[in-house]
C-alpha cells in the first residue's frame, strides 16, 4: 500500500472518477501511523469530536456530527465515557465531561468539554533513533488531556455554521523489554488548533448536506538515548457527506474522509481517502434508535434510548481507526463508547 496517494484528481481519466467511491469501498488509501502519543487520540479525542451517535453509524462528521449542528443541543449537559481494548490486552480508556448552553445572541450556542485519556501497561513494536536501526517490542504508559469549544448557529434558510477551538496535550514514554536501558519519551505542546463546519437542511426536505474541516498541529518532541529533538505534527481532515430520510424515522447517511499528515520526527508526508457509510431507524416518536456503518475500514452500530430529560447513546467499533493507527498498539481490537446527556433546560 503507498505511503501517499499522489495522483492529482485532474489528471484522472474520467471513469477513474466514477469508480473512485466503489473503489474507495473495497480499498481505503492506508494513512500511516503517527508516533505513539497522537495515535492513541484516535480512540478518545478524535470520537469526541463527532459525537457517539455519528460513530454508531459511519462516523460522518459532515452531516449529524457537525459542528454546526451544536445549537440544537443547546441546554445540555452530559458525560462520556470510552474504552478501548487489543487483543493483546493494551487497553485506551477516556472519560469527558460537557455543557451546552442555552440559546444566546442569535441563537448562537457554546459547547465546551473537558477530555482526560489514559492507558494501561501497553506492548507495542516499535523503533527509535537512539534504539539502533531495528523495531523492537516496548512497554510503555500514555496519557492525553484536552479541551474543546464549539460554537455554532442557524444562518437562515437552512444553512447553520459553527467552529471549533481545540486545546490538547499528550505524552507517551516507553522502554525496550529486552533492554530497559533502552527508552523513549514523546510529549507534545499545544499549537493552535481547530476547525469548522457548515450544514444546509431544509426544514421540510428530507436532505441533510454538510462540510467539515479540521486543522491540529502539535509541537512534538522525542527524547530518547541519542538526545532530545523536536518537530511540528500537523494534519489536516476534510468531511463531506449528506443524508437522505427515505421513510419515516429512517436516515441513510454517506461521506468521504480526507486526511493528509505532515509529521517532521516521523518523516511522515501521507494522504488517505475512505468512506463513511451508515443507516438508522428511529421508533416510538424517536425515543429510541438502532442503527450501523461503515467508518472508513471500521464497522460499528449503536443505539439510542430516551426517557423524559436523559438520553444514552452507545456506540460498538470493530477495529477502530484500524486504517489510522495500522498495527502499532496490536492486531484486532474492540471499542465500546457511551454518552449520557441531560437536558438541564426542562429543569429549570
Amino acid at each position: 500500500m503507498p505511503k501517499a496517494f499522489l495522483h492529482p484528481i485532474s489528471t484522472c481519466p474520467r471513469w477513474t472518477l466514477l469508480a473512485l467511491p466503489l473503489w474507495l469501498l473495497v480499498f481505503p488509501f492506508r494513512a500511516a501511523a503517527d508516533a505513539p502519543e497522537l495515535s492513541m487520540r484516535e480512540f478518545a479525542s478524535g470520537q469526541i469530536k463527532k459525537g457517539v451517535r455519528s460513530i454508531g453509524f459511519g462516523g460522518d462528521g459532515a452531516t449529524w456530527g457537525n459542528y454546526a449542528l451544536v445549537w440544537k443541543d443547546q441546554g445540555s449537559a452530559l458525560v462520556d465515557a470510552g474504552d478501548t481494548r487489543y487483543t493483546n490486552s493494551n487497553d485506551f480508556q477516556f472519560s469527558a465531561i460537557g455543557m451546552t448552553s442555552p440559546l444566546l445572541w442569535h441563537d448562537l450556542t457554546i459547547y465546551v468539554i473537558a477530555l482526560k485519556q489514559g492507558t494501561n501497561d501497553i506492548h507495542l513494536f516499535t523503533d527509535s533513533p537512539g534504539w539502533g536501526t531495528t523495531r523492537r517490542w516496548a512497554v510503555g504508559q500514555g496519557s492525553n488531556e484536552a479541551v474543546f469549544t464549539k460554537m455554532a448557529m442557524p444562518l437562515g434558510n437552512g444553512f447553520s455554521a459553527g467552529l471549533l477551538l481545540s486545546h490538547e496535550v499528550s505524552q507517551f514514554s516507553a522502554q525496550d523489554q529486552a533492554d530497559p536501558a533502552r527508552t523513549v519519551h514523546y510529549q507534545t505542546s499545544w499549537r493552535p488548533s481547530g476547525g469548522y463546519g457548515v450544514v444546509w437542511q431544509k426544514p421540510d426536505s428530507s436532505w441533510l448536506v454538510g462540510f467539515r474541516g479540521l486543522l491540529n498541529r502539535d509541537l512534538e518532541r522525542r527524547t530518547d538515548n541519542a538526545g532530545t529533538v523536536e518537530g511540528i505534527a500537523q494534519s489536516s481532515e476534510y468531511r463531506v457527506g449528506a443524508s437522505f430520510s427515505p421513510w419515516e424515522g429512517a436516515i441513510m447517511d454517506a461521506g468521504q474522509t480526507r486526511l493528509h499528515r505532515q509529521n517532521a520526527l516521523s518523516q511522515i508526508n501521507t494522504t488517505y481517502v475512505a468512506p463513511n457509510l451508515g443507516f438508522e431507524q428511529s421508533f416510538d416518536a424517536q425515543r429510541m434508535a438502532l442503527r450501523f456503518g461503515l467508518d472508513e475500514s471500521s464497522p460499528g452500530a449503536g443505539f439510542t434510548v430516551k426517557y423524559p430529560a436523559f438520553k444514552l447513546d452507545l456506540a460498538y467499533i470493530h477495529n477502530l481507526a484500524r486504517e489510522r493507527v495500522g498495527d502499532l498498539f496490536g492486531a484486532s481490537s474492540q471499542s465500546l463508547i457511551v454518552t449520557l446527556t441531560f437536558d438541564y433546560t426542562t429543569h429549570r
